[in-house]
């Protein structure tokens, strides 16, 4: 078994690095191969926005709930094997997640029961051929739920997650199924098993050592205990956040207040407000960010400081939505859990499976960021304050209400353009035909055709089956690009089916983003952040498309979490590579290409407000790697956990007020869900993918053969193989740090 580690330094005493210098050092050693615990993860999974009564399942008649006619209870006739959405109701899902784990439990008992020795295909293939009831609800159901939630689906949320965290541990901590799992584990060298093979054992055994195979009796029980408290506080959290971003929406009364908003902005926001029973007012939502959008571009510097006050105030405002006591008890939970596993933190017993290693390096890495991020953000705002002065008919201090407007107007004189002028250029249906297919068809050989045959969960899905090169079928991609107040905010990818040699299966994958949707009968314009996020997204559906594995265990995304993020950011190069650029910024009503020298501009500004970006996302990252590096008596109460945020954010130098965290830790969803002390993953992963987009440079660019080799050795290989060993088999060496501090300005000065 691996060694257990036990370090001692937390990040609320770390010294930042000395130099950059010491952190690539740092840095080099950790990206050596190391085992990384495959994790079946919705990537790029983000925060949640509000819920409405949105129901897909209006007006229809209550289904039968037999095992025979529930649709979630049988494999879909649909082409690949897509979910039957337009038979699928809400009552649907209780007594199918009853059924699915009883059928599991079942067949779990009679692998741990099995009279015959175990053998790697009675007990490990055996295992993952079970729950495939389960495995087919708990996706449609999460996915929708996520997508097009209502209070129905909540209410079977809130039902059903500590019984499933009851149902996994009845299967983990089963100590005559995990002595067979640990009698083939022994033995793994006498049975000469193929490499994945070997893999899937090894990972097994490590996933019920992890889940408490080893512990006794009486610890057994309180690990049961706490898995269904975590549960339970996990649905709540989310739900609250929900509600919170909902009820946090600014009313405002008169179009005059709006002053820099466009007409389409307005008139959603009258929309909105007509919507809530507000006519004749204008509602502007949130998102689940501490900045929001319209702070870019609204003249009223009051509606800015309120907009921005009551956004960082979600979550603690000590109302009905407040989510400090929820992740006080979390953090607890979670690192009573941790050492009653053998770790000394949440952060260790998280870390020790992920690429980097352990808590150590991931500090340095972030406390070496740090100091040169602050600095650059300090150095955007003295040139933002200057604006300030210059423009402003009475100067004042720089706020982070004021920070996207006058960063804008910085941009807009530096680089002679604002977004107005962009948009046109990236109309979304061009974006996606002529930008995303068309790099895809370039590098890999696909092609995309629109199947509005198919049945979905909300009109604004649409759905495309995918092709080969040799014309064969992929799968399906389901394109959701439109935000909506019964989905999570964000952007992520998900899968409905995935592909295993062993039980054969299609892929059905979700592509989802939050574009504001704008009126009837007018184009969606999209902002060129927006339009990286779609190549971003996009870059996972490769990810789960591409999956060519013997054991479903390693599909598609199952990588350790701070290397799922990688191949999609990968695929952001697309986005900015000329001939794609040439291919797709037409304007939406000329068709003319965008302008070079705007384009040249548009280019120019990629790393403008890199200061800031950068210092939000580590001051979250550095949160969420305080608040879990903590054992169980330091851990502050609800009362103090905005206070303890505050402390360590000043211990690591980012308490500069004009920037606040990306998230604040009562909104913050990534680390009250599957990235608990992993928000490091995605600037981990941008020195793999810069590093790798160096590769793709240095050997010809946008050429099948790349794309082919990046396909071959990594995209298709899911977790089948050690996450680290897969970028070596693909670039062929190590990652050099040196690519993303440049791509980020973060060379010292």
């Amino acid at each position: 078994m691996k060694p257990v580690l036990r370090i001692t330094s937390r990040l609320s005493s770390f010294a930042p690095l000395a130099s950059l210098a010491s952190l690539k050092s740092a840095i080099k050693p950790a990206l050596l191969p190391v085992v990384g615990f495959s994790l079946l993860l919705s990537a790029c999974g983000d925060n949640e926005t509000a819920v409405t009564e949105t129901d897909m399942q209006d007006n229809t008649p209550p289904a039968a709930m037999e095992a025979d006619t529930n649709p979630l209870l049988a494999p879909s006739d649909l082409p690949y094997g897509m979910p039957p959405f337009d038979q699928i109701r809400n009552e649907h899902f209780l007594p199918a997640y009853e059924r699915a784990m009883e059928l599991e439990l079942a067949e779990v008992e009679e692998i741990a029961n099995n009279p015959e020795s175990a053998s790697f295909e009675n007990t490990i293939v055996a295992l993952e051929r079970s729950g495939q009831e389960l495995t087919r609800v708990a996706r449609i159901f999460n996915n929708i739920n996520g997508a097009n939630t209502n209070p129905d689906m909540q209410a079977v949320q809130r039902e059903m997650s500590p019984k499933l965290a009851a149902h996994s541990d009845a299967i983990s901590l089963n100590p005559d199924l995990f002595a067979r799992v640990d009698t083939l584990y022994q033995q793994r060298e006498e049975l000469a098993l193929d490499p994945e093979s070997d893999r899937l054992l090894e990972r097994y055994h490590t996933g019920f050592v992890r889940a408490g195979a080893q512990l006794d009796e009486t610890q057994k029980e309180r690990l049961r205990e706490i898995n269904s408290e975590l549960a339970s506080l996990s649905t709540q959290f989310s739900q609250n956040v929900l509600a919170e971003v909902n009820a946090s929406a600014v009313v405002v009364d008169t179009r005059e207040e709006l002053a820099g908003l466009s007409d389409a902005q307005i008139q959603a926001a009258a929309d909105e407000a007509a919507s809530r029973g507000e006519d004749g007012k204008y509602v502007i939502t949130l998102r689940n960010t501490s900045g929001q959008p319209p702070l870019t571009s609204l003249e009223n510097r009051a509606l800015r400081e309120r907009i921005q006050k009551t956004s960082v105030a979600r979550g603690s405002r000590g109302n009905e939505f407040d989510t400090t006591g929820i992740v006080s008890d979390t953090l607890k939970l979670r690192a009573e859990r941790a050492q009653m596993l053998g770790f000394e933190t949440h952060a260790d017993y998280i870390l020790s499976e992920q690429t980097a290693g352990n808590k150590v390096v991931v500090n340095q890495m972030l406390g070496g960021l740090a100091p040169v991020a602050v600095a650059n953000a300090r150095l955007e705002g003295e040139e933002i304050k200057r604006v300030i002065d210059e423009t402003a008919e009475e100067p004042f201090e720089l706020q982070a209400w004021d920070w996207a407007f006058y960063a804008e107007k910085v941009r807009q004189a530096r680089y002679s353009f604002d977004e107005s002028e962009v948009r046109p250029y990236f109309e979304l249906n061009n974006v996606l035909d002529n930008g995303v297919f068309y790099a895809a068809e370039q590098v890999y050989g696909l092609s995309f055709e629109r199947r509005d045959d198919l049945p979905t969960y909300h009109p604004d899905v649409q759905v495309w089956e995918v092709f080969d090169a040799d014309g064969t079928g992929l799968g399906l991609m389901l394109g959701d690009f439109y935000a909506r107040g019964s989905k999570r905010g964000g952007a992520w990818m998900n899968s409905y089916n995935t592909q295993s040699g062993l039980l054969g299966g299609s892929k059905v994958i979700g592509n989802h983003l939050n574009i504001t949707k704008p009126p009837a009968g007018e184009p969606t314009l999209m902002t060129f952040d927006e339009v990286t996020t779609l190549f971003h997204e996009t870059g996972h559906v490769l990810h789960g498309l591409f999956s060519d594995v013997e054991y479903p265990r390693f599909a598609g995304t199952s990588v350790p979490r701070d290397f799922v993020e990688f191949p999609s950011q990968v695929n952001e190069m697309w986005a900015t590579w000329p001939d794609v650029l040439e291919n797709y910024a037409l304007h939406y009503e000329t068709g003319e290409r965008i302008p070079q020298d705007l384009l040249d501009r548009v280019l120019e500004a990629a790393q403008f407000n890199e200061g800031f970006g950068t210092t939000e996302y580590l001051a979250a990252s550095i949160i969420d790697q305080a608040l879990h590096q903590l054992p169980p008596g330091e851990i502050p109460d609800a009362d103090a956990v905005m206070a303890f945020e505050a402390h360590t954010l000043a211990q690591a130098g980012l308490n500069y007020d004009p920037v606040p965290p990306r998230y604040r830790t009562p909104y913050f969803s990534h680390i009250m869900g599957g990235y608990s002390a992993g928000y490091y993953s995605y600037i981990w992963s941008e020195v793999l993918d810069a590093d790798a987009v160096e590769w793709f440079r240095e050997n010809g660019g946008m050429t099948r053969e790349n794309g082919d080799r990046f396909r071959n050795t990594l995209l298709s290989r899911g977790g089948s193989v050690d996450a680290m060993q897969l970028y070596q088999d693909f670039a062929g060496r190590l990652p050099d740090i040196e690519h993303m501090l440049r791509r980020r300005g973060l060379q010292p000065q």
